[in-house]
């Protein structure tokens, strides 16, 4: 088959790399242009949006957007790599007396904007190198606190979330699985530590996944085995991918042919339409003509009222 220009849901199954499911699409579809928008960790499941062809030109704009988790975090101690993966790195405590209560008001104080540590075990570089590796040779160094946002932070009742009944039946430290939704470049292993430190009992996760990232849901998400099977020779263009102005959250504004042609070229274009009061300097919209195809992604100039393209994508 030929591979489009968009964006694909992919749900990521456990055991991955996030680098391995993008070398299987690229077999898959067929084509190099192919690049993600955000690391899962391996023992993660869920959405990992996946940019194809010129689709990865978007990268940039889409790695930032907020993102949505379920996970389940496991109390007693805390690991060196803030999962079940890991070794225990705290002694280990009985949580048995910490109630659904005690957790809610534990989530309340991450509300907002809090300050993070990046875990050793992550894809963050430190002078050019990444933590993990680092602390795969059993390296540990100072790493500086990041700012994030906690935007909803809610506890799960064990009947909304079947896989932690099941934990908690064949396991003895307790487990509360919660949702998150936070900004991009938020460690949930890390927020998860640091819950059961608040609590004095340690923590870390046993499960998660991502369920949103952005305007891309786990209802668009399709598994590697199911593309693969669309993707087989004679099943015609069954994939169905994101369209790159639906991928993106931005406001849209709309061109005529002349802009169209202007901004294919890389020209500044006028502000039409809405008031220009409306934009900040420095604002993005996504350049739209009449049947929604992207055009290109543009920054406002707010001195000239033009629209001058970041991202071109059209010839």
């Amino acid at each position: 088959m030929r591979s489009e220009d968009g964006v694909l849901v992919i749900d990521k199954p456990e055991g991955l790399t996030s680098h391995d499911v993008v070398a299987r699409m690229r077999k898959i579809l067929g084509t190099r242009r192919i690049g993600h928008t955000g690391t899962l960790d391996p023992f993660a499941t869920g959405v990992l949006v996946v940019c194809v062809n010129r689709a990865t030109r978007l990268a940039q704009f889409l790695a930032g957007d907020d993102k949505e988790y379920v996970a389940t975090m496991r109390l007693g101690f805390a690991t060196d790599t803030g999962d079940l993966t890991g070794r225990p790195k705290t002694p280990v405590t009985d949580a048995g007396h910490i109630t659904s209560e005690n957790l809610k008001e534990a989530l309340s104080c991450f509300l907002g904007p809090i300050k993070q540590i990046p875990p050793m075990y992550s894809a963050k570089k430190v002078g050019g190198v990444k933590l993990y590796e680092m602390a795969r040779r059993g390296e540990e160094i100072e790493r500086a606190p990041i700012g994030v946002e906690i935007k909803k932070l809610e506890l799960l009742n064990p009947a909304d979330d079947p896989g932690l009944a099941q934990a908690n039946t064949r396991t003895a430290p307790p487990e509360f699985s919660f949702r998150v939704v936070c900004s991009s470049g938020t460690y949930i292993r890390a927020l998860a530590e640091e819950i059961g430190a608040s609590l004095d009992v340690g923590a870390h996760l046993t499960r998660l996944r991502r369920t949103r990232s952005g305007n891309c849901s786990i209802n668009d998400a399709v598994t590697l085995e199911k593309l693969a099977d669309l993707a087989r020779p004679g099943q015609g263009d069954q994939i169905m991918m994101i369209p790159m102005a639906d991928a993106i959250a931005m406001p849209v504004v709309q061109v005529g042919s002349e802009d169209r042609k202007r901004v294919s070229h890389g020209r500044s274009i006028e502000h039409t339409g809405e008031r220009p009061m409306n934009y900040a300097d420095g604002a993005l919209a996504k350049l739209c003509d009449k049947k929604n195809q992207l055009i290109a992604i543009a920054e406002f100039d707010s001195a000239k009222t033009l629209w001058r393209p970041r991202v071109v994508l059209i010839d």
